[in-house]
């Protein structure tokens, strides 16, 4: 009887284990993952995974203990029928009439949602209460019905999970919440980019023949119903398991390898998820390494001039100004350019404007998205664990560049191709004093191209040009922050512009058609009477990938950035270490800006600066000092690697950005203690809102 019972629970199970262990397979051979693995570190992964798997879906398997559980023919006798089904036509009528109900007061689409719900249980539960002799046949229906949502979310989490390592050569993480929450862009997104008819007919096709074997394996486990007592315990049974299961993903989870592809392989897709939606910020100093507040914040302050937060920049020349434009580049890593060995020539413009401007050639990006890159350009701080502070709820009256610059009289102005709400930009620039032009700004006549992401970059271009041409006839100096939006894929934008179609959808198409919008941008500038009187600042966001052999494979970190300003900026290359969140000290130095600052930044052409970079992902922090990486993470985890450059680089000719980090068993504890200060005081002094204007 038992044994009968648990036979859907069995098959679900198994064809859930067999659609991970093809997928396990599928990421080992994936070209990103780019690591090799012992016969043993094989077995091993794919043991730990197994296990990984089978608690997972005793944890997911609650829902189909909660169907069969509430499977029965006693409710539909009289009178208990009767008054079951009354009950849910007056909730159905409390829900669709009752104004300000319970659902309303959640707003959005919860009371539609809960009124098809309630509606559509009402309906079935009538049709089994007043047509007994279908019972069965209406059963059936519904419990395959049931098993097909649970095949589907299978296959689907399946192929959604190929899909985000495809893009980020990782399992779940912050990033997929944030897809749960931008579904326009996302879905939009894969629509563009992806054979969408074609994968959702595999899906369907897949998941209904697996369902139809199940069903016909299975069915007769209906045929005779549990009585009460029996359900029960099959209920604590089920709770027994559940609670087990729980314990062991929790310490699975804790299970790491020095090759993260290792513990990502080894890793399941839900609870990373999980773990990323309710973790969206980390408390550095419940999760990492500390030291004694005073001595984290006097190791990392000693750096500046003077020696505190709080500190006044004093030029000994007359301050200088001029327009200033920031151009941050969707995901334009260093090796696409030619100075770091690329032959493809999909940057000519950004290559030919290099050799007129001050270039650094060796910089480094915080993070590798986007909000990252904003948060550093604009706030000039190291990363922080969880999300950015853009994203943050307490992410107003901080001190930035544009605040910076308004107290100088400048015109302050975020520009960007898409809608702001995306990555909670308008929230954050709008709270930090600066004008917002997006998408909403244009009217259908200036936009020639666009997708999900935004209207095509040189349509963004020709607006920027037209709004500063505005902002000039002010008098006032103006800041413009444009951020990129074409090189992102699908990889799509208007065709007869560069020699890579569109439909092509490569990512060499979308730098190309970027780099060719920047030259639009500067061609229409170059005719404008201010342009002489410019500074323009051109730097990435983040790299085009991030996946390594390690935590913080520094060739995914590794961005160009740029300083041109024609009779002003002479032309050279600043060879040393630096962070992203020097680039705007930097340009105000040039510019002999005196100012009371906060910025963690600094101008790198003074000399007192020592070389030092922050790279870091949601989790894992990193300081690039002295040829060492050394890396603070949750559970309070230290690691620091070795730096040599790489004699196997890929790019060879050009600048080599290909480093092999060699683990260290002894590592440096003076530099293990300045990673501490750098991370701890600045999460310390955001928590405390120290970092507000």
């Amino acid at each position: 009887m038992y044994l009968n019972k648990i036979k859907p629970f069995l098959y679900v199970g198994i064809f859930y284990l067999l659609a991970s262990f093809i997928l396990r397979i599928v990421l080992f051979a994936h070209p990103i993952t780019t690591a090799d693995f012992g016969i043993m570190e094989v077995i091993r992964i794919l043991f730990v995974g197994m296990l990984n798997d089978v608690f997972v879906f005793t944890v997911a398997s609650a829902f189909l203990a909660i169907y069969f559980l509430f499977l029965s023919d006693s409710k539909y006798h009289k009178p208990y029928g009767y008054i079951i089904f009354g009950i849910l036509v007056a909730f159905l009528l409390y829900t669709l009439y009752y104004p300000n109900n319970i659902f309303k007061q959640y707003g959005g689409s919860v009371p539609e949602i809960a009124g098809i719900f309630v509606g559509l249980k009402t309906f079935l539960f009538g049709l089994m209460l007043f047509l007994p002799k279908y019972r069965k046949n209406i059963r059936n229906v519904l419990y395959f019905i049931t098993l097909f949502i649970y095949v589907m979310a299978i296959v689907f989490n399946a192929v959604s999970e190929f899909f985000f390592w495809n893009e980020f050569g990782l399992r779940y993480n912050f990033i997929a919440v944030d897809y749960l929450i931008y579904t326009n862009e996302v879905i939009g997104n894969i629509m563009e980019s992806y054979p969408v008819a074609p994968l959702f007919a595999g899906i369907f096709i897949i998941s209904s023949l697996a369902t139809i074997f199940i069903y016909r394996k299975t069915k007769d486990s209906l045929l005779q119903l549990p009585s009460f007592p029996k359900k029960l315990v099959l209920l604590a049974s089920y709770g027994v398991l559940f609670l087990v299961s729980i314990f062991f993903i929790s310490k699975l989870s804790e299970l790491k390898s020095d090759n993260v592809f290792a513990t990502e392989l080894q890793a399941n897709g839900f609870p990373k998820f999980y773990e990323a939606f309710t973790q969206k910020e980390l408390d550095y100093f419940q999760f990492y390494p500390t030291l004694a507040q005073n001595e984290a914040e006097s190791n990392f302050l000693q750096q500046f001039q003077p020696p505190s937060l709080k500190r006044n920049i004093i030029s000994e020349q007359p301050e200088i100004t001029k327009n200033v434009v920031l151009i941050s580049v969707e995901s334009l890593s260093a090796d696409f350019m030619e100075m770091y060995g690329n032959q493809n020539k999909v940057t000519p413009f950004l290559d030919s404007l290099a050799k007129e401007s001050l270039v650094f050639t060796q910089l480094y990006a915080t993070g590798n998205r986007t909000v990252r890159g904003l948060e550093a350009l604009t706030m000039c701080i190291p990363p922080t664990a969880g999300e950015s502070i853009v994203k943050r709820k307490n992410n107003k009256n901080k001190f930035t560049t544009g605040s910076v610059l308004k107290s100088k009289g400048y015109e302050v102005k975020y520009l960007y191709g898409g809608y702001s709400y995306f990555d909670n930009m308008k929230d954050f620039f709008g709270g930090n004093g600066y004008t917002i032009i997006d998408r909403d700004h244009f009217t259908p006549e200036e936009i020639t191209f666009a997708n999900v992401w935004g209207v095509a970059d040189e349509d963004m271009a020709r607006k920027a040009v037209q709004v500063m041409n505005q902002d000039a006839k002010s008098g006032k100096p103006f800041f413009h922050h444009w951020m990129t939006v074409s090189n992102h894929r699908p990889f799509t934008y208007p065709e007869g512009r560069i020699d890579i179609p569109g439909t092509a959808k490569s990512r060499d198409g979308g730098v190309k058609y970027t780099d060719y919008s920047i030259k639009k941008f500067f061609e229409l500038a170059r005719k404008q009477p201010w342009f002489s009187n410019t500074v323009f600042v051109i730097v990435a966001d983040h790299c085009a990938s991030s996946a390594g052999k390690t935590e913080l494979p520094l060739d995914k970190y590794r961005i160009p950035g740029m300083i041109y300003s024609e009779g002003f900026i002479q032309p050279q290359q600043f060879d040393q270490l630096m962070s992203q969140i020097d680039v705007m000290p930097t340009l105000f130095g040039l510019l002999n800006f005196s100012y009371t600052s906060k910025f963690l930044g600094q101008d790198v052409r003074k000399e007192t600066y020592i070389p030092r970079a922050y790279i870091a992902t949601y989790q894992d922090l990193g300081l690039i000092k002295n040829d060492r990486l050394t890396v603070i993470s949750p559970t309070k985890r230290v690691r620091q690697y070795s730096l040599k450059l790489s004699e196997t680089q890929e790019n060879k000719g050009g600048i080599n950005v290909y480093y092999d980090e060699t683990l260290l068993y002894k590592p440096d504890q003076n530099l293990v203690n300045e990673s501490v200060s750098v991370y701890q005081s600045t999460s310390y002094w955001l928590k405390n809102n120290m970092l507000n204007k």
